[in-house]
C-alpha cells in the first residue's frame, strides 16, 4: 500500500511530517544531537536494520537535514553531520522531551535539559519572539497569507477563536 504524502499540503505541520515523521528519522537526528555520526553508531544505538538504517539516512540527506562526508576512502565510509537545517529541529526535540517526560514518564525522567554552565535543570518553554511572552494557550492558529480555503476553514474552526 502506497503512503500518503504530505509535501504538496499547504499545512505547515504535515510539509514538516514529511520530512521527519517516521520515527526512526527523529531518533536519528536525536542521536546526531548526542554527537553520532557514523552509520555503525547509529545502527549500535538505536538497534535498527541496516536497509532501513540507510534507506532513513539517505532521506534525511535527500531532505537537507544531514550531510555525508566521506571520512575512509578505502572502504568507503561516510560520516552524517547536521546541517543548519537539521540543527534547527532541536527545538522540536525539547519540547517532544519535556512532554515526554512530563507525560509517559512513570518511573522519572531518564534524560533532562541542563544548562551547560551551571548544570542546573532547564524546562524548554516556547515563547513570542515579539513580545517575549510565553505561549500558551491564549494564542491560536491563524491562517497565513499563503493559505487556501481549506486552511482557512481548518483554522477558523478552532476552539478561542
Amino acid at each position: 500500500m502506497q503512503r500518503k504524502s504530505f509535501g504538496n499540503m499547504q499545512c505547515p505541520i504535515a510539509r514538516s511530517l514529511e520530512r521527519v515523521g517516521e520515527w526512526w528519522s527523529i531518533l536519528i537526528l536525536r542521536d546526531a544531537f548526542y554527537g553520532l555520526t557514523r552509520f555503525d553508531e547509529f545502527q549500535k544505538s538505536l538497534e535498527i536494520a541496516p536497509n532501513m538504517l540507510t534507506r532513513r539516512l539517505n532521506a534525511l540527506v535527500e531532505e537537507g537535514l544531514l550531510e555525508r562526508h566521506l571520512y575512509c576512502e578505502k572502504p568507503p565510509r561516510h560520516e552524517y553531520l547536521l546541517t543548519q537545517r537539521g540543527r534547527d529541529f532541536r527545538p522540536v526535540l525539547l519540547v517532544l522531551l519535556a512532554w515526554g517526560n512530563k507525560h509517559f514518564a512513570p518511573e522519572g525522567e531518564s534524560v533532562m535539559l541542563l544548562d551547560a554552565d551551571t548544570g542546573a535543570r532547564v524546562e524548554p518553554v516556547l515563547y513570542d519572539g515579539a513580545s517575549g511572552k510565553p505561549i500558551g494557550a491564549q494564542h491560536v492558529f491563524g491562517a497565513g497569507p499563503a493559505a487556501d480555503q481549506v486552511v482557512r476553514l481548518r483554522v477558523a474552526r478552532q476552539p478561542g477563536k
